[in-house]
């Protein structure tokens, strides 16, 4: 397709459309398009009105109060007027809040509040959407924020199907060249861990958490990552209580997983379906992952993620935006 021909020269044309995002706390509010559909939160009526409307399915919104993140989704992505008609020729939209306590009816007919749908679906990050065919079956998930150009082309992934050829990964490694931008090296930071990166942890544990950075030479995104949050002192006092490695996501370098497989850099990150540079995968002492960020992220919500798995949150709370409220009350 155009998209899938063009997302390379597009990326690389526009650095720009990666949009800063200030994402430290203040009030918002939870907002939506006025093009989203009204709902009663049965997503079974939702679903066979979207189709009796001739549209492939139903896509379905989380969003949160006071969250930059979703600000931007709104106000950047989806006020697009391209965005805006290719989603909603497709798709009927519905939102729902991750932290609210309405009743839903699941597509399996299961009655939940939107926050036990939120969790039940792993929902760490807002935005998130979950798209469903006509027939009720999810075809993609994103969660955490896109900017247009990779938001584009997994509306494209979804719409023209493509989950049925392999993944979201491989859909966009079909691109050729892939997304580059200005700097040809990749970043690198002192505190990490020179090879070889013998991660096995599965045997005997580590004494510290785990934080694996995926990131690819040329990379923009990569770029802000290393020039804004990382450059924070309050982020590098935090990584300094992990073991940091960082691995270029072509590369054929040698690894060791945490789980004790050998493999290669590039393996394992299609192994594990990374498909956004950067993208940080946290595990714990003996090799488990606790959580990922493969979406856009700065600097407040790298430090909460970061104290999310450095005060061992994740064993208490189901998801990160849980463990989020409850800090906050």
């Amino acid at each position: 397709m155009l998209l899938l021909l063009s997302l390379a020269s597009a990326a690389s044309a526009d650095a720009g459309d990666l949009p800063a995002i200030d994402d430290t706390p203040r009030q918002i509010g939870l907002h939506t398009p006025e093009w989203f559909q009204l709902s009663f939160l049965d997503f079974r009526e939702d679903l066979e009105r979207a189709v009796d409307r001739g549209k492939m399915g139903l896509a379905i919104y989380f969003g949160m109060d006071h969250c930059p993140y979703c600000e931007v989704m709104i106000n950047n992505n989806l006020a697009q007027p391209d965005i805006r008609q290719y989603f909603s020729d497709h798709f009927d939209v519905i939102a729902l809040d991750v932290q609210g306590s309405r009743e839903v009816i699941t597509l399996d007919g299961e009655r939940m509040t939107e926050r036990q749908f939120a969790v039940e679906r792993r929902l760490n990050f807002t935005p998130a959407f979950s798209f469903f065919d006509a027939d009720g079956e999810e075809i993609h998930r994103i969660r955490g924020y896109y900017p247009p150009y990779r938001f584009r082309a997994a509306l494209e992934f979804v719409i023209d199907r493509h989950d049925r050829e392999g993944s979201f990964r491989e859909y966009l490694a079909r691109a050729d060249p892939p997304p580059k931008f200005d700097t040809d090296d990749i970043n690198y930071q002192e505190f990490f861990q020179s090879p070889p990166h013998m991660l096995d942890r599965s045997r005997i544990p580590a004494q510290r958490p785990l934080i694996v950075f995926f990131e690819r030479q040329a990379c923009h995104a990569c770029d802000v990552l290393h020039s804004e949050p990382l450059s924070d002192d309050g982020v590098r006092d935090r990584i300094s209580l992990f073991d940091a490695v960082q691995l270029d996501l072509d590369a054929k370098t040698p690894v060791i997983t945490p789980q004790g497989d050998r493999t290669t850099a590039r393996e394992w990150g299609e192994a594990l379906g990374i498909h956004w540079a950067p993208s940080l995968v946290f595990f714990d002492e003996n090799g488990n992952e606790i959580i990922r960020i493969d979406s856009v992220v700065a600097l407040n919500r790298l430090r909460n993620v970061m104290d999310f798995v450095l005060t061992r949150g994740y064993e208490e709370f189901p998801t990160f935006e849980r463990w989020r409220a409850a800090e906050a009350n």
